[in-house]
């Protein structure tokens, strides 16, 4: 994110990040520094790119029941060969599927990827938003308990 776009905790840095933050942000925020980091990012791209396609997450499930052949998954999916080809093309760059070509037929198979760099960075995000949503809670109940003393004395 560049400078002066988006909330300014995400574009400072980390010194001044913690002071500028809003408090559920600043309680729930972990700084990890990876290397791979650019590596991990267009592998990670290229992963959810070819499962943002119905078509090509149907490919997936029919290749978790049995190798199919280009031809055939067309077919299934009453697609053009060329249409299908540019699919498994997809889902063969991010590592999801492997194609073999004997003779004429090129017939595919999941491929060696198996989602894990995925379901990782999914479970990352979802224990940031749970603190987060942990953090909110507590401020609500602050705010909670806030306005049922400030009733209390009001009443008096």
């Amino acid at each position: 994110m560049r400078r002066g776009h988006g909330p300014p905790w995400r574009s400072t840095p980390l010194a001044t990040c913690a002071r500028s933050a809003p408090l559920a942000f600043r309680q729930a925020t972990r700084y990890t520094l990876n290397h791979m980091v650019q590596h991990s990012d267009a592998r990670l791209d290229a992963s959810f790119a070819a499962l943002s396609d119905a078509t090509r997450r149907g490919v997936l499930v029919q290749l978790g029941r049995a190798d199919a052949s280009i031809t055939e998954l067309a077919e299934k999916f009453h697609m053009t060969l060329t249409g299908m080809k540019k699919h498994v093309g997809v889902l063969e760059q991010a590592g999801l599927v492997a194609t073999e070509k004997v003779g004429r037929v090129r017939t595919c198979r999941l491929g060696p990827h198996r989602l894990e760099d995925e379901m990782a960075w999914l479970e990352g995000h979802r224990q940031l938003w749970a603190e987060r949503f942990e953090a909110l809670d507590q401020v609500i109940e602050q705010l909670k308990r806030k306005e049922q003393i400030h009733g209390r004395k009001n009443r008096k």
